[in-house]
């Protein structure tokens, strides 16, 4: 499902990606890209989505996905959690699922927990059927030694995506055995 989600947004919003490119973005067992904020852009308002008016090059949009990918890649592919961060809170959708998630994430990574959780609780109000958040939200919990709340995050995150093909699953479910990280 989440090389489904990669390949749809790549073909809406028209990234330039390489088979290359989407092929390894479906091996690794990183989240795909973020779906489309939450909050329209001020400057567009609804007209950005009608059939008749096509979003300008350098929309609002447009500029929320280069960010995102810019602080993906330092976050996932660098490791440099501080300026992932600092890029995302830039972009102006603390609001978005995906980006509070990251933020999360990354705050997590720094040993930053009470911020992580404030990220993540934040993420969850936005959608609480995001499945990436109740896993990383359940590593959180498994990290701060609280495996029974880590095994009820595991179970939401079942419920959403299921236990067989969904990476957040078995990836949280590695954490709680004690064999993965994550």
């Amino acid at each position: 499902m989440r090389h489904i989600r990669l390949l749809a947004t790549t073909l809406v919003f028209g990234f330039a990606m390489s088979a290359a490119d989407i092929a390894s973005a479906m091996e690794t067992n990183s989240p795909a890209a973020p779906q489309q904020p939450q909050t329209q852009p001020p400057s567009q308002g609804h007209k950005a989505h009608s059939k008749k008016t096509k979003p300008k090059k350098d929309s609002a949009i447009d500029k929320f996905y280069a960010g995102y990918h810019t602080a993906y890649a330092q976050i996932y592919d660098k490791k440099d959690y501080a300026a992932g961060i600092a890029t995302l809170r830039t972009l102006g959708y603390d609001d978005n699922p995906d980006v509070a998630t990251l933020i999360g994430y990354a705050s997590r990574k720094l040993g930053r927990y009470d911020d992580a959780k404030y990220w993540y609780e934040k993420a969850l109000a936005a959608d609480p059927n995001h499945a990436l958040t109740w896993s990383y939200y359940g590593a959180w919990q498994a990290e701060q030694g609280n495996l029974l709340k880590a095994k009820d995050d595991l179970e939401k995150v079942r419920v959403i995506c299921g236990n067989t093909d969904c990476p957040e699953y078995r990836q949280l479910k590695g954490v709680i055995d004690g064999t993965a990280t994550y």
